[in-house]
Parts: structure tokens; sequence; C-alpha cells
């Protein structure tokens, strides 16, 4: 439903060969030990820690390491405490990036983060510099079958979805942030299973990239950055060239 580059598509098919699905399931437990110990361990009274449930479930998190970080959470597993911190900046090419952060040790955060910023040639801002140029979104990511669009379409507008855009075998559907569970529980019903279901940040604006080694490059400040691990999420405003997406990784 609208224009669309490989970066979304490129992103996917590293994050299912390349990450480790022990860095996953760490993000996803500490977002579900943040939400249980901010609203409790009953999803059906807390918001937040239904959508992170929806997230640790498509992403094939054992229920195991589920029940054990809400308990975590509620604090009975000894107390947990993890500080929210947003930290942005710029990449090279001009790319903005948000780099969300829970953590135990605030100056351990900020060292790492500055650190991979330095790295590549980018600059880490002050607050405010670059955030307002996202905005919050539910998104979900569907593979294979799932990425119907005609299906997607059918049960995502029904349930309140704004964007549907699916190419080469990847489907993305997004939505306002207060539709997340709708369309959650829509997909469900519909037997449709998303390999990410999360709310993030979408950039208003994007910068094209049609370099290949500027677009190596952004991809691997963007995997450093996730590789740390106070990081819960990193969002840039870039979209790779169709016409060199099939170049990228190769160098």
């Amino acid at each position: 439903m609208s224009g669309h580059s490989k970066w979304a598509n490129i992103k996917h098919k590293k994050d299912a060969t390349d990450r480790k699905r022990g860095k996953i399931f760490s993000r996803l437990g500490k977002e579900i030990m943040v939400a249980a110990k901010m609203g409790g361990g009953d999803p059906a009274g807390n918001p937040r820690l239904r959508a992170a449930l929806t997230a640790a479930r498509a992403a094939n998190m054992p229920n195991v390491n589920i029940d054990r970080a809400i308990k975590k959470g509620c604090g009975e597993l000894g107390d947990v405490v993890f500080e929210e911190i947003v930290y942005e900046g710029y990449a090279p090419g001009g790319v903005a990036v948000v780099v969300e952060c829970l953590t135990d040790n605030r100056n351990r955060s900020t060292s790492e983060v500055r650190f991979v910023f330095d790295r590549a040639n980018g600059n880490m801002s002050g607050s405010g510099a670059v955030a307002w140029m996202f905005k919050r979104q539910a998104h979900f990511v569907f593979s294979g079958d799932a990425a119907d669009e005609d299906k997607l379409m059918e049960v995502g507008l029904e349930a309140g979805a704004n964007d549907i855009v699916v190419e080469d075998g990847v489907g993305e559907v997004w939505a306002d942030p207060e539709n997340f569970q709708a369309l959650a529980d829509a997909f469900e019903k519909a037997g449709m299973k998303p390999d990410e279901a999360e709310v993030i940040r979408r950039p208003d604006t994007t910068v094209e990239i049609k370099d290949v080694a500027l677009a190596n490059q952004l991809l691997r400040f963007v995997e450093r950055m996730e590789d740390l691990d106070d990081v819960q999420q990193v969002t840039a405003n870039f979209e790779i060239d169709d016409s060199i997406a099939d170049q990228v990784g190769e160098e």
C-alpha cells in the first residue's frame, strides 16, 4: 500500500540466519520483567506485559523463559532494577538513529553506545535531537505462506492496520500503537503467526542509500549496536535502494 525498499527484507533475512537466539530471548525477557514489575504479572490487566508476551511468542521464546521473566519482574526470584534510557544520534550518511536500552548500569550503557557511534564515525547527540523524526507504530512481520497480501489486507485492515507492504516473500503490517493487541488477536484467530510482533519506532522520512559500501557500513553499525547487552531496539531512518539491495552483504 506504500512505497517500500528492500531494507526490511534484507534485515529480515539477516535476522533469520545471523542473530543469536539467546540475545533475542534476553531482550524479550528484560521487557517482560520490566512490564511485570510496573504493572503486575497478570497480562489481562497489564497491556505492556500483554504486548511483551505477544512479541515473545512470535519469536518462539520457550514458556519456561517467559514464566521465569514474569516471576523475576514480580519479585518472586529477587528484585529487578532496570532503567529505560533512549540514546539519539547520527550514523554515517546523515542517518538518524534511536537506540533504546534497558540497563542496570547507566554509565556502562552510555559508554558502550557512544563507542559504537564513534567507531562508525557517527555522532551521539542529546535528547530530542532525532526522536521527533520517528513515530511509534505497531509492527508485524510475516514470511512464507503467511505473507499473503490478500489475506493480510483482509485481516489487517479490519483490525486497524493503516499500512501493509508485501515484497519478496516478506509482509509488513503497520498500525497505530493502540491497535497492536486487536491486530495480534485477529492474526491469531486467523491462524496467521507473525515472525515479529512489536511496537517500534517508524521514521517519518528516510535517507535513501544508493552506495553499496555505505549500505554495508550502516548494516554493520546497526548490528554492532544490537549486539550490546543493554540495547533493546535500534531504529534508523535509512532505506537501501532496490538497485543495490542484492549486492548488500557481499563485501
